[in-house]
Protein backbone atom coordinates (compact mmCIF):
# COMPACT_ATOMS: atom_id res chain seq x y z
CA UNK A 1 0.00 0.00 0.00
CA UNK A 2 1.09 3.40 -0.42
CA UNK A 3 2.00 5.66 2.91
CA UNK A 4 -0.38 7.87 3.83
CA UNK A 5 1.51 10.98 2.44
CA UNK A 6 0.44 10.23 -0.69
CA UNK A 7 -3.60 9.61 0.23
CA UNK A 8 -2.57 13.32 2.23
CA UNK A 9 -1.92 14.89 -1.26
CA UNK A 10 -4.84 16.17 -3.39
CA UNK A 11 -6.57 14.05 -5.81
CA UNK A 12 -5.49 15.76 -8.76
CA UNK A 13 -1.72 15.12 -7.79
CA UNK A 14 -3.06 11.74 -6.81
CA UNK A 15 -4.13 11.03 -10.37
CA UNK A 16 -1.18 12.42 -12.22
CA UNK A 17 1.30 10.64 -10.58
CA UNK A 18 -1.18 6.89 -11.07
CA UNK A 19 -1.25 7.88 -14.72
CA UNK A 20 2.17 8.62 -14.86
CA UNK A 21 3.05 5.31 -13.27
CA UNK A 22 0.36 3.52 -15.53
CA UNK A 23 2.25 4.84 -18.38
CA UNK A 24 5.45 3.51 -17.17
CA UNK A 25 4.11 0.34 -16.01
CA UNK A 26 2.62 -0.05 -19.55
CA UNK A 27 5.61 0.09 -21.37
CA UNK A 28 7.43 -2.50 -19.68
CA UNK A 29 6.63 -5.14 -16.92
CA UNK A 30 6.81 -4.25 -13.24
CA UNK A 31 10.76 -5.65 -13.05
CA UNK A 32 11.85 -3.49 -15.96
CA UNK A 33 9.81 -0.34 -15.03
CA UNK A 34 12.09 2.44 -14.14
CA UNK A 35 11.51 4.77 -10.87
CA UNK A 36 13.04 7.78 -12.71
CA UNK A 37 10.95 7.48 -16.04
CA UNK A 38 7.81 7.56 -13.16
CA UNK A 39 9.04 10.61 -11.42
CA UNK A 40 10.09 12.39 -14.69
CA UNK A 41 6.41 12.02 -16.20
CA UNK A 42 4.62 13.24 -12.85
CA UNK A 43 6.91 15.61 -12.41
CA UNK A 44 8.21 15.16 -8.42
CA UNK A 45 11.58 14.76 -7.22
CA UNK A 46 12.70 11.37 -6.02
CA UNK A 47 12.50 12.11 -2.58
CA UNK A 48 8.95 12.46 -2.97
CA UNK A 49 8.62 9.36 -4.84
CA UNK A 50 9.67 7.71 -1.52
CA UNK A 51 7.58 9.66 0.79
CA UNK A 52 4.79 7.87 -0.93
CA UNK A 53 5.95 4.55 -1.49
CA UNK A 54 8.68 2.03 -0.39
CA UNK A 55 9.43 1.31 -3.69
CA UNK A 56 7.55 1.33 -6.74
CA UNK A 57 6.37 -2.54 -6.16
CA UNK A 58 3.97 -0.54 -3.67
CA UNK A 59 2.90 1.95 -6.73
CA UNK A 60 2.30 -1.13 -8.59
CA UNK A 61 0.36 -3.18 -6.84
CA UNK A 62 -1.72 -0.27 -5.17
CA UNK A 63 -2.57 0.41 -9.28
CA UNK A 64 -3.16 -3.63 -9.64
CA UNK A 65 -5.76 -3.26 -6.99
CA UNK A 66 -7.40 -0.38 -7.98
CA UNK A 67 -7.69 -1.97 -11.47
CA UNK A 68 -9.43 -5.40 -9.37
CA UNK A 69 -11.37 -2.85 -7.43
CA UNK A 70 -13.45 -0.59 -9.84
CA UNK A 71 -14.05 -4.92 -11.94
CA UNK A 72 -15.59 -5.53 -8.75
CA UNK A 73 -17.81 -3.11 -8.18
CA UNK A 74 -18.78 -2.65 -11.96
CA UNK A 75 -19.66 -7.11 -11.55
CA UNK A 76 -21.75 -5.99 -8.29
CA UNK A 77 -23.86 -3.39 -10.75
CA UNK A 78 -24.30 -5.99 -13.38
CA UNK A 79 -25.43 -8.20 -10.34
CA UNK A 80 -28.22 -6.08 -9.39
CA UNK A 81 -29.36 -5.24 -13.06
CA UNK A 82 -29.58 -9.22 -13.57
CA UNK A 83 -31.39 -9.72 -10.28
CA UNK A 84 -28.83 -12.25 -9.01
CA UNK A 85 -28.24 -13.92 -11.86
CA UNK A 86 -24.66 -15.29 -11.90
CA UNK A 87 -24.05 -16.19 -15.21
CA UNK A 88 -25.50 -13.38 -17.21
CA UNK A 89 -24.13 -10.73 -14.54
CA UNK A 90 -20.53 -13.13 -15.69
CA UNK A 91 -20.90 -12.67 -18.93
CA UNK A 92 -21.34 -9.20 -19.25
CA UNK A 93 -18.84 -8.22 -16.81
CA UNK A 94 -16.11 -10.59 -18.66
CA UNK A 95 -17.55 -8.87 -22.06
CA UNK A 96 -16.57 -5.24 -20.86
CA UNK A 97 -13.49 -6.59 -19.89
CA UNK A 98 -12.30 -7.61 -22.94
CA UNK A 99 -13.75 -4.59 -24.45
CA UNK A 100 -11.65 -2.58 -22.35
CA UNK A 101 -8.60 -3.97 -23.96
CA UNK A 102 -9.17 -0.69 -27.31
CA UNK A 103 -8.14 1.11 -24.72
CA UNK A 104 -3.75 0.74 -25.62
CA UNK A 105 -2.49 1.56 -22.55
CA UNK A 106 -4.74 -0.10 -20.15
CA UNK A 107 -4.38 -3.19 -22.61
CA UNK A 108 -0.65 -3.26 -22.32
CA UNK A 109 -0.84 -2.71 -18.58
CA UNK A 110 -2.62 -5.94 -18.52
CA UNK A 111 -0.61 -7.15 -21.44
CA UNK A 112 2.71 -6.73 -18.70
CA UNK A 113 0.65 -8.44 -15.84
CA UNK A 114 -0.29 -11.67 -17.84
CA UNK A 115 2.58 -12.42 -19.44
CA UNK A 116 4.74 -11.88 -16.22
CA UNK A 117 2.43 -13.50 -13.44
CA UNK A 118 3.42 -14.28 -10.35
CA UNK A 119 1.35 -15.50 -6.67
CA UNK A 120 1.02 -12.06 -5.53
CA UNK A 121 -0.08 -10.30 -8.98
CA UNK A 122 -2.89 -13.40 -9.33
CA UNK A 123 -4.20 -12.56 -5.57
CA UNK A 124 -4.17 -9.33 -6.40
CA UNK A 125 -6.04 -9.58 -9.28
CA UNK A 126 -7.92 -11.94 -7.55
CA UNK A 127 -9.35 -9.25 -5.00
CA UNK A 128 -7.28 -11.07 -2.30
CA UNK A 129 -4.06 -9.05 -1.40
CA UNK A 130 -6.25 -6.58 0.96
CA UNK A 131 -8.28 -9.29 2.03
CA UNK A 132 -10.02 -6.94 4.57
CA UNK A 133 -10.84 -4.04 1.85
CA UNK A 134 -13.13 -7.14 -0.12
CA UNK A 135 -15.38 -8.45 3.22
CA UNK A 136 -18.07 -5.86 2.03
CA UNK A 137 -17.86 -6.33 -1.40
CA UNK A 138 -17.93 -10.09 -0.86
CA UNK A 139 -20.80 -10.10 1.46
CA UNK A 140 -22.63 -7.45 -0.95
CA UNK A 141 -22.01 -10.25 -3.95
CA UNK A 142 -23.07 -13.23 -1.90
CA UNK A 143 -26.46 -11.38 -0.60
CA UNK A 144 -26.96 -10.54 -4.67
CA UNK A 145 -27.13 -13.99 -6.01
CA UNK A 146 -29.97 -15.18 -6.53
CA UNK A 147 -29.58 -19.35 -5.35
CA UNK A 148 -32.85 -20.08 -6.19
CA UNK A 149 -31.98 -22.30 -9.65
CA UNK A 150 -28.48 -23.16 -7.92
CA UNK A 151 -27.53 -27.01 -6.97
CA UNK A 152 -26.06 -25.59 -3.98
CA UNK A 153 -26.77 -26.47 -0.12
CA UNK A 154 -25.23 -23.43 1.63
CA UNK A 155 -23.09 -20.06 1.54
CA UNK A 156 -19.93 -22.26 2.01
CA UNK A 157 -20.77 -23.98 -1.54
CA UNK A 158 -21.75 -20.82 -2.84
CA UNK A 159 -18.13 -19.33 -1.87
CA UNK A 160 -16.67 -22.37 -3.65
CA UNK A 161 -18.63 -21.71 -6.76
CA UNK A 162 -17.62 -17.93 -6.95
CA UNK A 163 -13.55 -19.36 -6.68
CA UNK A 164 -14.31 -21.47 -9.39
CA UNK A 165 -16.06 -18.23 -11.67
CA UNK A 166 -12.83 -16.19 -10.67
CA UNK A 167 -10.44 -19.18 -12.01
CA UNK A 168 -12.52 -19.57 -15.16
CA UNK A 169 -12.63 -15.66 -15.73
CA UNK A 170 -9.18 -15.53 -14.86
CA UNK A 171 -7.87 -18.13 -17.33
CA UNK A 172 -10.00 -16.50 -19.70
CA UNK A 173 -8.93 -13.40 -19.86
CA UNK A 174 -4.68 -14.76 -19.47
CA UNK A 175 -5.58 -16.37 -22.96
CA UNK A 176 -6.55 -13.27 -24.50
CA UNK A 177 -2.96 -12.01 -24.03
CA UNK A 178 -1.17 -15.28 -24.26
CA UNK A 179 -3.01 -16.55 -27.59
CA UNK A 180 -3.93 -12.81 -28.58
CA UNK A 181 -7.19 -13.66 -29.31
CA UNK A 182 -10.06 -11.49 -30.98
CA UNK A 183 -12.59 -9.98 -28.34
CA UNK A 184 -14.97 -12.30 -30.73
CA UNK A 185 -13.18 -15.47 -30.16
CA UNK A 186 -11.87 -14.62 -26.31
CA UNK A 187 -16.56 -13.96 -25.65
CA UNK A 188 -17.43 -17.07 -27.66
CA UNK A 189 -15.06 -19.18 -25.56
CA UNK A 190 -16.16 -18.00 -21.83
CA UNK A 191 -19.58 -18.14 -23.08
CA UNK A 192 -19.37 -21.75 -23.97
CA UNK A 193 -17.33 -22.11 -20.50
CA UNK A 194 -19.86 -20.79 -19.04
CA UNK A 195 -22.34 -22.66 -20.51
CA UNK A 196 -21.19 -25.70 -19.04
CA UNK A 197 -21.31 -24.12 -15.89
CA UNK A 198 -24.25 -23.30 -16.11
CA UNK A 199 -25.69 -26.85 -16.78
CA UNK A 200 -23.17 -28.72 -14.04
CA UNK A 201 -24.79 -26.10 -11.63
CA UNK A 202 -28.36 -25.76 -12.42
CA UNK A 203 -31.30 -27.58 -11.52
CA UNK A 204 -33.01 -26.93 -14.83
CA UNK A 205 -30.86 -27.21 -18.01
CA UNK A 206 -31.48 -24.00 -19.71
CA UNK A 207 -28.25 -23.01 -21.96
CA UNK A 208 -27.45 -19.05 -23.12
CA UNK A 209 -28.73 -18.53 -26.67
Amino acid sequence: MPKQTFFNLPKDKQDHIIQAAKKEFSRVPLHEASVANIIKEADIPRGSFYQYFEEKEDLYYYLLNEVSKKNTERFIMLLEEKNGDIFDALIDSFQLMIQNQRNQEHKNFLKNTFLNMNYKMENTLANNIYEENRKDQQLSIIRLINTENLNIKDERELQHVLKIFISVTFSNLIQVFVKDLSHEEAFKNYVEQMDLLKRGLYKGTNEFS
